[in-house]
């Protein structure tokens, strides 16, 4: 378990593709993050202090559920907000392109100037809602705290094919929502956070709407 961000920046350099340019860019965005979080409030204050084990860690454990033959891949990550995970993913995985979908726009400023001063050029910012977003498929959806599972499932299945991997953290409620899913044939479970106890990460995959009839 990582415990501290002193080896919450050990467990990242475990990670083949954190070479020195990913740990110079998350350096660079961590001090960007306490700037801008005195201008708009993107995470908690009280998190800063442990910003590598609580944001960043938590974001970049999401790749370790992502094969690592997988490249050219597109990437969906919803209400991204300060950017966890998607901007995190997307330096961590240069290979992979990462699509971030906020609405906010203050949030999607932030995450504009991010991407540009970084040079993330696999990154890219859609500053919508998403129910405004056109519909196409992708390989990985991510979501971090944007919405309860059947709401995020309604809103987003139409980005998934049977072949999606869905990665979303859900802290302390990812067994119980999970429990509680009705209508949906799903190859999900709970995966066990690395940087806390308490905090579960929904995997897998989404057949699609269960048809009436066969509702649990």
């Amino acid at each position: 378990m990582i415990c501290d961000d002193a080896s919450a920046r050990e467990w990242l350099l475990t990670l083949p593709e954190c070479d020195d340019v990913a740990m110079s860019r998350l350096d660079r965005l961590i001090a960007m993050l306490a700037t801008e979080n005195d201008r708009q409030n993107l995470v908690a204050k009280a998190t800063l202090d442990q910003v590598w084990q609580r944001h960043v860690v938590d974001s970049a454990q999401l790749v370790t559920h992502v094969p690592r033959e997988t490249s050219r891949a597109n990437w969906l990550d919803l209400g991204t907000g300060a950017g966890f995970p998607g901007l995190v993913i997307a330096i961590v995985r240069p290979d992979i392109s990462v699509t971030m979908v906020e609405s906010r726009s203050r949030r999607i400023e932030w995450l504009d100037t991010v991407v540009k001063a970084l040079d993330l050029q696999n990154a890219h910012v859609i500053g919508l809602q998403l129910e405004a977003v056109p519909t196409f498929s992708v390989d990985v959806i991510s979501a971090r705290a944007f919405a309860p599972l059947p709401d995020l499932l309604k809103l987003s299945a139409r980005f998934s094919t049977p072949d999606t991997l869905w990665l979303l953290p859900k802290g302390r409620s990812a067994a119980q929502e999970l429990d509680q899913l009705k209508g949906w044939d799903h190859m999900f479970h709970v995966e066990q956070s690395i940087t806390s106890d308490d905090a579960g990460i929904v995997v897998g995959s989404l057949l699609g709407r269960r048809k009436k009839g066969n509702q649990p």
